[in-house]
C-alpha cells in the first residue's frame, strides 16, 4: 500500500490538468480503471484494488480506488479483482505488404491488437511500411505501435560490399527503423553493412549467415539475433567436420555440439549487449512430430485464409514425410534450444518475445502466448517471461518512457485479464479488453471485430 500512497500525491496533483487535453481520435477519452489489481511490471509485484485513468493516450493517474476525482466524462470500467498489465510487444512480427491486400494487412494488424499484442517489430519491410507506421500512430489505422525494418538484406538482394554499403545508406535515409539481414551475406558484405550502419545510426537484426559465424555478430554488436540463429553452430568444436547441411537452424547438428560450452556463449551474448528473439514456437511447430491436423484445429486458424492454413499444412506434412526426418532427434533439437533459453536468462542476457507470425500454424497474436508458454517451459519464471514481452521490448528500443511498464506519463497501453498472469501467462489468451494508446476496446468490441474476419475466411 506504501507504493499506492506515495503515487496517490502525484496523481491528485494532475487531475487539474486532465480535462485540457482533447481526445486524439475518435473513441478515445478519459478511461478510469476502478479496483483493478495493477502490475505495473517494474519489479514482480501486483498493486490491489488501484485506480488508473488514462486520457490523451497516457497514463495520467495511479492512486489506491477512492483517491482520484474522476473527469465527468471519463468511461469507467469496474475492474474489481481483474488485473492490469502493459501491453505485449510481438518482436520478430511479419506485417503483410500491399500486394497481400489492404483487408489482410489490416486484418493481421487487428489479430495482434485482439491479443494484447500493442507493439509490433516487423521483420521484413517495404515502402509502404514507413506510411503504415505513420497511419498507426495517428489512430488512422488500428494496430500495435510499429517499428519496421527495411527489405532484406541477403545473399540475393547484397551483391558485393560496395552494394552493402549503398542499401544501408538507402535505408537509413528512407526512415526505416532498423536493417533485417537474411542469410547468404558473405563477411566482407556484412563487415560493410555494420561499419555503415554505425556510421548511419541504422542498427540491423536477424539472421547469422554462415560465412559469418556467431562470434562475429556478437563483436558487431548486432542489435538481436533471431531464431538463436547461428548458436547451434557454435557450439559445434572446432575439430569437428561440419555437415554439408546444417539443417533447420542446426537440427542437423544436434550430435556434434558441446553442451558444456552453452554457459560461455550465453555470457557472451550478455557481454556483447546483444539481444535474443528465439522464436521458440516456430521451432516447434516445423520440427516436433506434431500431426498437422492437430495443428491446424488450434484456436485462431479461423482467422487467417484458407489457401494459408492449407500451405502451413502441407508444410508440416512434407516435414514428417521427410526419409531423413527423426522424431526423437526433432525433441533433442528443441529440448538443446530450451536449454539456450535457460542459459541466456541465467546470465542476464536480453531476451525478447517473438513468434515469427504469421509463419507455420502461427496466427497473429494467437501465437504470442503459445510463445509466453515455451519461455516459462524453458525455464524462465513467469514473471520473466512476461517481461520479454513488456519492459524488455522498451529498453532495446531505448523507449522506457513511453511503455513498457505501468507509470504516470507512459503510453496507455494496457491488457486487463480475469486472472493473475504472474502465476499462470496462459491467464493472456483472452483479454477482459485492450488499450493501444489509450483506445479502449472492450472484450465485446474484440469479438466483433475477430467474427468479421472469421467470416471472410470461412470455407
Amino acid at each position: 500500500m506504501s507504493d499506492m500512497i506515495r503515487n496517490a500525491a502525484a496523481a491528485l496533483a494532475l487531475i487539474g490538468a486532465l480535462t485540457t487535453g482533447g481526445a486524439i481520435a475518435e473513441g478515445i477519452g478519459p478511461v478510469a480503471f476502478v479496483g483493478v489489481n495493477l502490475i505495473p511490471m517494474d519489479r514482480e509485484r501486483v498493486l490491489e484494488n488501484v485506480t488508473v485513468l488514462v486520457d490523451d493516450g497516457r497514463v495520467r493517474a495511479i492512486a489506491p480506488a477512492g483517491y482520484i476525482e474522476l473527469p465527468p466524462d471519463a468511461a469507467i470500467v469496474e475492474a474489481p479483482g481483474h488485473f492490469l498489465m502493459p501491453g505485449l510487444a510481438e518482436m520478430h512480427a511479419h506485417v503483410p505488404g500491399r500486394r497481400g491486400g489492404d483487408q489482410w494487412q489490416e486484418d493481421v494488424l487487428l489479430l495482434y491488437v485482439a491479443n494484447g499484442v500493442t507493439t509490433a517489430r516487423g521483420m521484413l519491410g517495404e515502402p509502404g511500411h514507413l506510411e503504415l507506421r505513420a497511419k498507426i500512430a495517428r489512430h488512422e489505422v488500428l494496430g500495435p505501435r510499429l517499428f519496421t525494418s527495411g527489405p532484406s538484406l541477403n545473399g540475393n538482394s547484397v551483391d558485393g560490399p560496395d552494394e552493402a554499403r549503398r542499401l544501408v545508406r538507402e535505408q537509413a535515409a528512407a526512415g526505416y527503423d532498423f536493417l533485417k539481414l537474411h542469410p547468404g551475406l558473405t563477411r566482407a558484405e556484412f563487415d560493410a553493412i555494420a561499419a555503415t550502419a554505425d556510421e548511419s545510426g541504422i542498427a540491423f537484426a536477424g539472421h547469422v549467415s554462415t560465412d559469418v559465424g556467431l562470434d562475429r555478430a556478437l563483436a558487431a554488436s548486432q542489435a538481436s539475433i533471431d531464431h538463436l540463429d547461428g548458436y547451434l553452430d557454435a557450439l559445434v568444436p572446432e575439430s569437428a567436420t561440419m555437415p554439408a547441411s546444417r539443417g533447420f537452424f542446426g537440427a542437423a547438428l544436434i550430435d556434434l555440439v558441446d553442451a558444456r560450452e552453452i554457459d560461455a556463449i550465453a555470457r557472451a551474448t550478455q557481454a556483447a549487449g546483444v539481444w535474443v528473439v528465439p522464436t521458440e514456437t516456430l521451432m516447434e511447430n516445423i520440427m516436433l512430430p506434431t500431426p498437422p491436423e492437430t495443428l491446424a484445429a488450434r484456436p485462431g486458424m479461423r482467422y487467417v485464409p484458407p489457401a494459408t492454413l492449407a500451405r502451413w499444412v502441407e508444410t508440416k506434412r512434407k516435414v514428417l514425410a521427410d526419409p531423413d526426418y527423426d522424431p526423437a532427434a526433432a525433441k533433442r533439437f528443441i529440448a538443446l534450444r530450451k536449454s539456450l533459453i535457460r542459459a541466456l536468462n541465467d546470465a542476464g542476457a536480453g531476451i525478447l518475445l517473438g513468434s515469427d507470425a504469421p509463419q507455420v500454424f502461427n496466427v497473429p497474436g494467437f501465437a504470442i502466448h503459445y510463445e509466453l508458454e515455451a519461455m516459462v517451459a524453458a525455464g524462465l519464471t513467469p514473471y520473466e517471461a512476461l517481461r520479454t514481452g513488456t519492459a524488455n521490448p522498451a529498453y532495446f528500443f531505448g523507449l522506457t518512457e513511453r511503455f513498457g511498464e505501468i507509470a504516470i506519463g507512459r503510453d496507455a497501453d494496457l491488457i486487463l485479464v480475469e486472472n493473475n498472469p504472474l502465476e499462470d501467462v496462459g491467464a493472456l489468451r483472452r483479454p477482459l479488453g485492450v488499450m493501444v494508446r489509450g483506445r479502449w476496446l472492450p472484450r465485446s468490441e474484440l469479438n466483433t471485430r475477430l467474427e468479421e474476419v472469421a467470416a471472410r475466411y470461412a470455407d
